[in-house]
């Protein structure tokens, strides 16, 4: 054992033969402490440790890879006392600390460690190495043992299977997922580390009344992902609604998936930032001028863009008062165009089908017209009001059939999805919505453009029309009305993007699968060391949402078109299309049609559409964690009989499906885990929808949605028809109609803070290949070398991604007067940049 010192023996010759040989290990420990505790409690704790230093202190105690065979039970080191109050300086962020361990010369390979806080507060072990031997990374906050009885088991970083845990671990394997997994009953408080499963009945707030009730995700009538478990008393009128949080408490996660204080500063400064450029717009609508009157309105709430231009002497003082005010404003959204129209123009509304922040509703048209899936006697008949005459004077000369066959014609179908909750949301005097469809042509040069929009409503009888067909304009009129139907196809678009592909497919049917890592995959586990860096934060930000975003009066139901049925639209999502099968990128893509495999091309797909931003940056991802992943797994997995035979990963994949997707746990498409080929094809799923998936839907929220007249996430009036009494307003001045049919002042800003916050990348971010934990692999070159060359590989992609993007025949890729696509470039820097991938959903 290497860096080791024979304990003295001062009674030299006379100590019997017998008597076991004692060695004194060296040791670092690295202690990371809470940078804002104040310097009154740093003294108090410096006064402790010359009053009683075993008082206020760290025991520490090695465990062996090995059983003593006189108890049964690792064998183990004498207990060491660490007091991490000396030498520290005052408002010190971390330490480390030398200590020794004893053990002696029969103890074997280090493979535990165990250790109890004696202080009055948490602290966060870092890390624990012997040195020359073995490395502990225990990144983890370690309560005090007042709060937490029993001792904190931390293992060596050598990756074990099941089968192969060392004799001495294999009962401290089990009881650590025994402790992490809990008995399912009791409020788990700040402190605890318990995983544990529930449905989503926290929304509501039956207590203020009954509008302020919320149905519970989860169950046969609205089937949901399941979510981490709270355990909150029930609500006083409703005993199956738990009680919401109250500011400032947050809901519970376990504490090791809490934010670091870097991250929380992100957070508070985006949400200062948020009150700051809210206060004007709250007052003008207390005054009853919330309403935008001229596009100069909104391109007032932003900052001025800088310009290097000489300046009058009265253009500076000017610039001096704008300068006062210019904390209360936005920053331009990067990738779009402020010009004279703030419309959304044609090339561009096509483009951001393709390389905009919702590049996943897009499908390939197979038949025309479109027909509905929805019950005929309650939403009309199936089939569309797109007639030929609609369309084919837009085909280039084809005709409809031609189109079809030579993939020429597109569709985002928004129909089935939002008409069967347009009643209840129109309603309201302030929502209005249609439930749209858009048709688009692939063109010569590669492009998309709109050629026919449907908007329907709910049929109100058999004879009153409920469909309104709009196609590209010929006249003045007809320009506003189409800006108005598209308008509202990207409100749709804006509440199916946000609560389907975004929220649904990637944070919610990612929790499950996180509960289930931490309650049955051992930290030894290589799978659980593989998954781990993708599930960071995943698990708090999903609370803050459940706290923030999509409970009653969260930022969701106030500012989004769909209002408080938000959430059953995700449900029926989750109930009638959701497939995991389904949610790996070529999957995705050949499901909507957009490609079919053809061995012949890279990554074994043949794209419809050949400049297809996202899926051609995605599709290099994917290979690149495809490659990593079965590599990864093909090292610890011999054969099929290894992955049949492991029984945390087996019970890892079976209760995220008969637990975390318990609705769903009977559908016959869930992919079976029999083989190494069907592990890594689960992980390389898994790992795209936590990074790159997840990335490519949030961080161009603001930039390409922080200019309300091109993205509005919420529509207060329809397009007038002839006999409309509203119709005359409209043609007397069509700008302040389409401006009305925004989303007020107020409603505006406060979804592009809200936006801004989930668009911005945290300091502490760590991007897909980037691992910190690469150390901890030390002894498997092999594993170590995947890695690098995944590392290397996210370096290549990001090069010839920025290659592509100054492609002038790539006419996809970026637009007039707007950036190019980035949004699955890997790296990025802090703030709101419009790219970067991100390891895991970390907001």
């Amino acid at each position: 054992m290497a860096n080791v010192n024979r304990e003295d023996q001062s009674m030299g010759n006379d100590i019997s033969s017998e008597m076991p040989v004692t060695y004194k290990v060296n040791a670092l420990v690295n202690v990371r402490y809470d940078r804002t505790e104040d310097v009154k409690e740093m003294m108090l704790h410096l006064f402790d440790a010359f009053s009683n230093s075993t008082q206020w202190a760290l025991i520490l105690q090695l465990l062996s890879t090995e059983i003593d065979p006189r108890t049964m039970a690792p064998k183990r080191s004498k207990k060491t006392i660490l007091d991490c109050s000396k030498n520290l300086a005052i408002g010190a962020q971390s330490a480390t600390f030398k200590v020794q361990f004893v053990v002696d010369s029969a103890f074997g390979v280090p493979g535990a460690i165990t250790v109890v806080n004696r202080y009055e507060k948490e602290l966060f072990l870092e890390s624990v190495i012997i040195e020359g031997v073995v490395r502990f990374s225990c990144n983890s906050w370690v309560q005090p043992g007042n709060i937490i009885a029993h001792k904190r088991i931390f293992f060596s970083d050598k990756p074990y299977l099941p089968w192969e845990t060392p004799a001495g671990l294999k009962e401290l394997r089990e009881e650590e997922l025994r402790q992490l997994s809990g008995n399912g009953k009791g409020l788990r408080v700040f402190s605890d580390r318990i995983y544990d499963y529930d449905m989503y009945n926290d929304l509501g707030n039956p207590d203020k009344g009954i509008e302020y009730a919320r149905p519970t995700l989860g169950g046969e009538k609205n089937p949901y992902p399941r979510r981490c478990r709270t355990g909150r008393p029930p609500t006083n009128t409703d005993i199956l609604a738990e009680s919401p949080v109250q500011e400032p408490m947050q809901i519970y996660v376990p504490r090791d998936d809490a934010m670091e204080r870097c991250k929380k500063e992100d957070f508070e400064v985006g949400k200062q930032k948020g009150m700051r450029r809210n206060f004007v717009p709250y007052l003008a609508s207390i005054a009853d001028r919330d309403a935008f009157k001229r596009f100069s309105d909104i391109s007032g709430l932003y900052k001025k863009r800088s310009s290097q231009e000489m300046k009058s002497p009265l253009a500076k003082i000017i610039e001096k008062v704008q300068d006062y005010i210019e904390p209360y404003k936005f920053d331009p959204p990067m990738t779009i165009s402020m010009d004279a129209s703030c419309c959304l123009r044609d090339d561009e509304f096509g483009r951001q089908a393709l390389a905009g922040t919702n590049p996943l509703s897009l499908e390939r048209l197979k038949v025309f017209p479109p027909t509905s899936k929805l019950d005929p006697s309650i939403y009309g008949p199936h089939e569309s009001a797109l007639k030929e005459e609609h369309i084919i004077g837009h085909l280039n000369g084809l005709s409809i059939q031609q189109a079809l066959e030579e993939n020429k014609l597109y569709i985002i179908d928004y129909h089935d999805k939002i008409l069967p909750f347009l009643n209840q949301v129109n309603c309201f005097d302030n929502r209005k919505a249609y439930a749209t469809r858009t048709i688009f042509f692939l063109t010569p040069i590669g492009t998309l453009m709109p050629i026919v929009i449907e908007l329907s409503l709910p049929p109100v009888d058999p004879n009153s029309p409920s469909k309104q067909v709009l196609t590209p304009p010929v006249d003045a009129t007809t320009t506003w009305m189409w800006q108005l139907a598209k308008a509202h196809v990207c409100s749709n678009d804006c509440g199916v993007h946000q609560l389907v592909h975004h929220w649904l497919r990637t944070h919610a049917c990612m929790e499950p699968f996180i509960i289930s890592a931490h309650r049955q995959l051992s930290v030894m586990h290589p799978i659980y060391k593989l998954l781990h860096p993708h599930m960071r934060y995943t698990l708090k930000i999903n609370a803050l949402a459940r706290q923030y975003l999509i409970n009653v009066e969260g930022v969701i139901e106030n500012d989004f078109t769909t209002g408080k049925h938000s959430m059953l639209i995700s449900s029926a999502a989750y109930k009638d299309w959701w497939r995991f099968d389904l949610e790996g990128l070529p999957e995705d893509l050949i499901r909507r049609g957009l490609a079919a495999r053809d061995p012949t091309q890279p990554h074994g797909l043949r794209l419809f559409i050949e400049d297809y931003p996202y899926a051609n940056d995605g599709l290099l991802i994917w290979s690149a964690i495809e490659e990593l992943v079965r590599t990864y797994v093909n090292y610890y997995y011999k054969d099929p009989s290894m992955v049949c035979s492991d029984s945390e990963l087996q019970a890892w994949y079976y209760e995220s499906i008969n637990l975390g997707h318990e609705d769903l746990k009977n559908a016959s498409w869930w992919p079976r885990l029999y083989s190494p080929e069907d592990l890594s094809s689960i992980l390389t799923t898994l790992i795209w929808l936590a990074s790159a998936q997840h990335a490519a839907l949030n961080y161009g929220q603001y930039p390409y949605g922080g200019h309300i007249p091109t993205r509005p996430p919420l529509m207060r009036k329809l397009a007038p028809k002839e006999d409309d009494p509203e119709y005359a307003k409209f043609v007397a001045d069509p700008e302040q109609y389409f401006l009305s049919a925004l989303p007020s002042r107020f409603q505006s800003t406060r979804f592009m803070a809200m936006i801004d916050i989930l668009s911005t990348h945290s300091i502490d971010e760590e991007y897909l290949g980037e691992r910190k934990d690469l150390s901890t692999w030390s002894g498997d070159s092999e594993i170590l070398e995947a890695f690098y060359r995944f590392s290397m590989e996210m370096k290549r992609i990001e090069k010839e991604i920025e290659k592509r993007n100054v492609d002038p025949n790539l006419r996809n890729r970026h637009g007039a007067g707007t950036t190019a696509y980035e949004l699955l470039i890997p790296s990025s820097r802090h703030g709101v940049t419009c790219r970067g991938v991100p390891n895991s959903i970390t907001i």
